[in-house]
């Protein structure tokens, strides 16, 4: 996951000598009894960036108006902060909290999902109230606080140290997110302002027992510490649903890596499984623009390189059940200039990342819909891998398409896993058409 996604280059370009070998492979039906494969319905989650109402201007009530808050089974808010002392906590401060994107900002009617226009007086505003009134809309629909990302893992390490600095770490957040008492921001905020606006806790945590973004801490002992970590938000989340006679508990997820290193390095498979409810597993920056060549990012195969069955695969190895493996999609691209070799440009040398909308090696799906549109980019596509790529002689961008994201979930269906996952949902078409066809294809329709 990304906050920002250029923190990774580096991280993916020393990766390299991770990769392990997976070859293509039928369905095999490997659901547990009770999966996605004996009826209960996929996950589809799609993660909302809180940034992402600023410069792209991309606000919850899109999420009604291309259609994709009907489809979606779950929304991921990224991100929550860790702050040095092992606490969640939120505020206005530049990098590292956003309170008024949160819950202060007033919105008109027009970009309101009720239509109707905030008031100066109301506890709750921003995203949060945006996220209560689309809930209100779609009551089978569940919000889930994402906490850390790439750049805001940094104090993670710490504050699952010891079991005192994990019960308080878990109560903060859970006092925060969950029973919603928000710090007082003029007229917003205060006690339970944010109650119910939650349904649980995704711990995006990168990476426990392995390097992540620079500032980030971490240690060997993170992988057992991790496992403790998990098993104490599973008893605080269970205590606290308890308390309040909630009729369905309160969700716990993860995002999780796909190099087999990592996982080693981090994760205890069997014991974390038992306490989280399903893993988002990366499915895409298994090579991003920094590297000195271009290669696929995403593919759903590739012999020797990582891709989504690999990950899946290497998951399953370790002893996580088929039904809560959920597979991540990307909504964006990656990208290179200066490509030289000749051919479909694949493989081949580049001088750098490509100039791109937001960050340099970094584009919208939406955007690159355009390019492939435009007659100067011609598409190409890896059908037995499960990938594709535009290029123009000189600039290639890797990407999925709707082809690609249909092809994926088949995947899923055939490999009766637990569902799909989207980063990020503002990165799709006005008629939400990546949304689309990922729901179209979990339906086999």
């Amino acid at each position: 996951m990304r906050r920002s996604m250029l923190g990774r280059l580096a991280v993916a370009a020393c990766s390299l000598s991770l990769l392990t070998a997976f070859a293509p492979a039928g369905g095999d039906g490997g659901g547990a009894s009770g999966g996605p494969g004996s009826g209960t319905s996929y996950k589809k989650v799609g993660y909302f960036t809180q940034w992402g109402v600023y410069g792209r201007d991309f606000q919850v009530r899109d999420l009604e108006a291309n259609g994709s808050a009907g489809k979606l089974t779950h929304i991921n808010y990224a991100f929550g902060n860790v702050s040095a002392d092992g606490r969640c906590f939120t505020g206005n401060v530049p990098g590292e909290a956003d309170a008024w994107a949160d819950y202060a900002r007033p919105l008109d009617a027009a970009d309101s999902v009720d239509g109707v226009a905030d008031t100066v007086d109301q506890p709750l505003a921003g995203n949060f109230n945006q996220l209560r009134e689309l809930k209100a809309k779609h009551p089978g629909l569940k919000v889930l606080i994402s906490l850390g990302g790439w750049s805001w893992s940094t104090h993670f390490s710490d504050a699952a140290l010891t079991p005192a600095s994990r019960k308080a770490f878990v109560a903060s957040c859970i006092d925060l997110y969950i029973k919603g008492d928000l710090p007082q921001d003029g007229t917003r905020g205060g006690a339970g302002a944010a109650a119910g606006v939650f349904d649980g806790i995704d711990l995006d945590w990168e990476w426990p027992g392995s390097a992540g973004d620079t500032d980030t801490t971490y240690r060997p002992e993170d992988k057992r510490n991790f496992t403790e970590l998990v098993k104490e938000f599973r008893t605080q989340l269970d205590a606290y649903a308890r308390s309040q006679k909630r009729r369905t508990k309160y969700e716990l997820t993860a995002f999780v890596p796909t190099a087999p290193a990592k996982i080693d390095a981090g994760f205890d498979v069997r014991r974390i499984m038992r306490d989280l409810d399903f893993v988002n597993l990366q499915g895409y920056d298994f090579h991003v623009s920094g590297e000195p060549r271009t290669a696929q990012q995403s593919a759903l195969y590739a012999r020797g390189d990582f891709s989504v069955h690999g990950t899946v695969e290497a998951w399953k190895r370790r002893g996580a059940p088929a039904h809560k493996l959920v597979v991540g999609m990307p909504f964006y691209g990656q990208g290179w200039t200066g490509v030289s070799g000749g051919g479909d440009g694949m493989g081949q040398p580049a001088a750098g990342p490509a100039p791109a909308t937001w960050a340099a090696g970094y584009e919208d799906y939406k955007a690159l819909k355009k390019l492939a549109e435009s007659g100067a980019y011609q598409v190409h596509r890896d059908r037995r891998g499960g990938h594709a790529w535009l290029f123009d002689g000189t600039t290639l961008w890797t990407y999925d398409d709707p082809w690609v994201l249909r092809a994926k979930a088949d995947y899923v269906r055939e490999h009766r896993l637990g569902g799909a996952m989207f980063w990020s949902l503002d990165a799709d078409t006005a008629d939400g058409e990546l949304m689309t066809a990922v729901e179209r294809g979990l339906r086999g329709s």
